[in-house]
């Protein structure tokens, strides 16, 4: 049960951000503002920390940090939205449930204790193994796109090019009939009546 858990944990911190995690960048004012907020957020977790002793406050401590580098990470991926990016919230998360996973499990002891500690590390290999998945995925489908992009214009200008070749014909082939009619006339009136079918077409 505590395995499965462990692994759920684990699936929640690779799938954490890839829903929207590409949104739009904050300004640069904004992503100051968020440094300074977060900065005082963690001096005060910290704070909060100290009147605790012993694994309490080592358990303490490492949430406080895991929250920091956690939210270091996001903030730094909605100021710059990029795979790369993406990736590294992503490992801050796992780290960060790692961290406080394993100072857990110093409450307890012998083998049970050896359990713990190595289902926390199998926790956070499967989450990092995760997130370097949806890295290269994210990549593949950024380039993906792109590709489909360019396809996509090349048969857009072919389809005009075709209809322009197309439209050509037509009116090559309507000036021709025009022209044609004005051989039932002579004189300045057939000479009238080809000059104004050049004109309607273009010639």
């Amino acid at each position: 049960m505590k395995t499965l858990s462990l692994n759920v944990i684990a699936l929640a911190v690779s799938l954490a951000l890839s829903t929207g995690a590409m949104a739009q960048s904050l300004s640069k004012t904004d992503y100051k503002a968020g440094k300074d907020k977060i900065a005082a957020e963690y001096k005060l977790a910290k704070k909060g920390c100290a009147p605790l002793s012993g694994n309490a406050n080592d358990i303490c401590e490492a949430e406080a940090k895991g929250r920091d580098k956690v939210a270091l990470a996001e903030l730094e991926l909605h100021y710059k939205p990029t795979s790369e990016n993406h990736y590294k919230a992503s490992v801050a998360k796992a780290e960060a449930v790692y961290a406080v996973a394993n100072e857990r499990c110093d409450d307890k002891a012998g083998n049970v204790k050896d359990v713990c500690v190595k289902e926390a590390k199998a926790a956070e290999i499967g989450a990092k193994a995760d997130a370097k998945a949806q890295m290269k995925a994210l990549d593949a489908n950024t380039t993906a796109y792109e590709k489909a992009a360019a396809a996509n214009d090349k048969a857009t200008e072919k389809a005009v090019d075709a209809f322009k070749d197309a439209n050509a014909d037509k009116l090559e082939a309507q000036y021709k009939v025009a022209k044609e009619k004005c051989d039932t006339y002579a004189g300045s009136t057939k000479d009238e009546c080809i000059n104004k079918a050049k004109l309607s077409f273009g010639k």
